[in-house]
Order: C-alpha cells, then structure tokens, then sequence
C-alpha cells in the first residue's frame, strides 16, 4: 500500500475542510428537528437548486468505484455506470417523480403499505436497508484515510463512519441538505483541475490512446456483453433509488421533483465525462500493477502541485461522504423508522426520530462488517444490486396504479422468494463454477424473470 505524500499547506487544507464540516453540522444540528417531518424531510420545503445540488452529490458517491472501473476497463466505464443509469433516472423523473410527492408518504415502505399492507412494507424496507447501507462509500472513504495517514484499513473505515455520520444523527434530512451543497461546489471544482492539468501536461487523445491497453477504447472494455448488459438492468434499481424517493418526498411541489432530475442528469454527464478521461489517463500514467481503487489519489499525488493536491483530495472526500452520510440515514430511517417503529410495544416508547438515530447507529455497524469483508467497490454494487433490484423493482414501481399492481400476496411471494433464488446463484457460480448452468446468465436476470413470472401468474390467475 503506498502513502500519499502531502506538504503541510495541503494539510491544512484538509484540516480546515474538516473544522468547517463540523462547524456547519453543529450549527444546523441546533434547529428544530423534533417532528418527524422535520427531521425526515426537512420540513418538505426543498427548493429546485438545494434538490439538485444534494441530488447529483449523493448520487455519485462511488468515486474511486469509477476510478477502479476507469483504470481497468477505461471507456466501457461511460456504458456501464453512465448511460444506463440516465435512462433509468429519465424514466423515474417522467413516470415517478411527480406521484411520489403526491402520495404524501415519507418512506419507501410507507408507499408499500398504502399499495400491499404492513407485511409488505417490512419486507421492503428490508430491501431498502440493504440497498441503502453504505458500505461500498465508507470502504472507498477508509481506503483513502489509509493513502494518507497509513493506517490500517479498519481504523480508516470506523473513523469514517463516525465522522461521516455524526451530525446527521443530530440535524437530520436537513443537515445531510446543508453539507451536500458544499460537497457539491467542491466536487466539481476538484475534477475540473484535475482534467485541465492533465490535458495541458500531457496531451489528448494521442496520449492515452498510446499509453493505454487497446480495450480501453472499445465499448466493452475486454468484460463479457453478458456483464456489461447486466448493469443496465442493476440500474433499473433507480426506480427504488431510496435517495430519489426520499428527496421526492421532501421536494417542494411536485414540480420540483421531476424538473430537479431532469436537471441532476445534465450534472451527471458532465461530471461522468470528467471521471472517465480521468480513469484512462490514470493508466496511462501509473501503469499496471497498483489497485484500481486508488487510481485517483494516487494520480493526484503524482502529478498536481502543492496546494491543488490537497484541494482534489478534498473533493475526493467530499463526493464520497455526501453519500455516505445520505445513505446512512435512510439505512437508519429504514430499520428504526419502517421496520422497529411498526412494532407497536416498541412505538409506544419511543417515538420515530429516537428510534431513526438508533438506526443510524445500527447501519453504521453494518455498514462496517460489510466493508471489511471485501476490497473491491464495484463487486459490492454488483452483489448488493443484483439482490435487492429484482424483489422490489416491480412491486414498488408498479404501486401507484391499483389495476396492475401485484396483490399483496403475490409482492410479499417476490420479496421472499426473490432473494433466496439470487444470492442461491451468486452461490452456485461460486462453488460450481464449470457448472455450464450458473454461468448461463448474471443472477439479476434470473431474480427479474421470477418477478416477471410471479406477476403475469398473478395477473391470470385473478377473478374477471
């Protein structure tokens, strides 16, 4: 593991960024957040520029993830996390968006249980703990406190989740709001430097095309189409993106919600542009042989000049903490709002916004186990989103419409049964892997088609 090396201007640097956090989370910490609404949803008074500002924030926190993917598989990054999830987000923004702040709901599971019934909403709120859990972000934070500072991976991942998630436990939606918008201003303006110093040091297109593997500018960057493909249907779990949902929910009218996603993809091809010439010239530059997750820190430290260092660093930081703390407290909404609060002995002695900072202590204990069990950010998106993306996709996306809708039984079947089929797949490839059978297809496609299944029986099998 190499360590960054960082003059002391760049420390301060860091270490104003991190005085200024703090500040701000105490100080938004200190109003009001006693009702639900408020501590859920800010009040429901979220305007057009702070819902695209905590939107396009939260939604690319995956930044080494996309160094990682960038530094491997070079052009084929734009195909695999861009194009297929602005499809997904244009479809949420045209069909969903609007409905979802109509409906009243402060919750996913709250959404479920006016369409199925309460079983259905736990079981869902449980998909969401899982989707929402940030463990893939705080491992990416932990690997960069560990370039930094040297430490062991596990000191870098608690820290992470205790910084990261310290003043949302206090201030609530309206802190995570707050926070984003610098995280925002920062993120873009780090990688803005970054791939102009690039280009005025090293060139263009001649450059990367002549130190970089010849796949890097094929579509599919060397991976199987089989592989590639399945990430446009892991992106098809935009259309149960909590983050979205919630941010709908909280979105001043709905008005606003539909024309704040449509702005936040304009964001994301921009900023995915930057990222994936960055991830290319990062190969160019390092060579073979370092982990794909430190391509940007690592690139940084070897080519930008004192003072800029430490600001890409703090963008770095910044685009992965503002979905770190964005995902952790939807996690912890989840499991203390959705999922300990239905429990009426439980209800009755503490109320919604106790047991949601429960929650975000119990997420962030999670969150932890999860990150250190593997090291690779893209590999927990895939797992995570192949498991959670076939139970809840139909059954929520299809909830505001009473003639298609599954019937309660049916949603509860493909919550139960989905899963177990996926991660028995995910398995399978493991233990059997020159079994032709589980190399046939990526398990989302199996969890997608069961759905499919479960919902057409549902439908034929209905009383005319």
């Amino acid at each position: 593991m190499q360590q960054l090396t960082l003059s002391p201007f760049d420390w301060s640097l860091l270490t104003l960024y991190l005085l200024f956090l703090i500040y701000v989370g105490i100080k938004i910490s200190r109003k009001d957040s006693s009702t639900p609404e408020s501590y859920l949803l800010a009040g429901r008074r979220l305007t057009l520029a702070s819902f695209v500002a905590t939107t396009v924030s939260t939604w690319y926190g995956g930044i080494l993830g996309v160094g990682e993917y960038g530094y491997k598989y070079g052009l084929s990054t734009w195909l695999v996390f861009g194009v297929p999830y602005y499809l997904a987000a244009f479809l949420f923004a045209m069909l969903l968006a609007e409905r979802a702040r109509k409906s009243k709901a402060m919750t996913i599971p709250d959404q479920l249980e006016q369409a199925y019934g309460s079983k259905v909403a736990v079981g869902g709120a449980l998909y969401v703990f899982v989707k929402t859990v940030p463990a893939a972000y705080i491992l990416m934070f932990g690997i960069l406190l560990q370039l930094l500072f040297g430490w062991d991976l596990w000191v870098g991942i608690v820290v992470t989740t205790v910084v990261s998630t310290g003043y949302v436990l206090a201030g609530g939606f309206r802190a995570v709001v707050k926070t984003d918008w610098i995280q925002f201003s920062l993120m873009y303006g780090s990688f803005v430097v970054m791939v102009g110093m690039l280009f005025a040091k090293f060139g263009g297109l001649s450059f990367v095309t002549q130190n970089a593997p010849d796949t890097h500018f094929v579509w599919h960057g060397g991976q199987s189409v089989g592989y590639v493909i399945s990430w446009y249907f892991i992106a098809l779990s935009t259309l149960i993106e909590p983050a979205f949902y919630q941010r709908c929910f909280a979105a001043k009218t709905p008005a606003t919600a539909r024309k704040g996603l449509l702005i936040s993809i304009l964001f994301w091809f921009s900023f995915d542009f930057m990222t994936t010439a960055t991830g290319i010239y990062s190969r160019a530059i390092l060579g073979d042989g370092i982990r794909g997750v430190e391509a940007f820190p690592l690139l940084a430290d070897k080519i930008l000049p004192i003072g800029l260092k430490g600001m890409f660093l703090i963008g770095l930081a910044t685009t992965i903490q503002s979905t770190v703390d964005s995902y952790s407290f939807i996690a912890a909404t989840t499991l203390g709002r959705d999922v300990l609060w239905r429990v009426e002995r439980i209800r009755q002695r503490i109320g919604q916004v106790g047991l949601s900072r429960w929650g975000l202590v119990a997420s962030g204990v999670v969150a932890i186990a999860i990150a250190m069990a593997t090291e690779s950010v893209v590999d927990i998106w895939h797992r995570l989103g192949s498991i959670a993306t076939p139970g809840l996709l139909l059954p929520l996306a299809i909830s505001y419409s009473q003639r298609y809708r599954y019937r309660p039984r049916w949603a509860m079947a493909n919550l139960i049964i989905n899963p177990v089929l996926v991660g028995g797949w995910f398995i399978g490839r493991a233990v059997f892997d020159n079994v032709t059978l589980f190399n046939l297809t990526e398990p989302i496609y199996v969890g997608i088609g069961l759905s499919l299944l479960f919902l057409a029986v549902d439908h034929l099998t209905r009383k005319r």
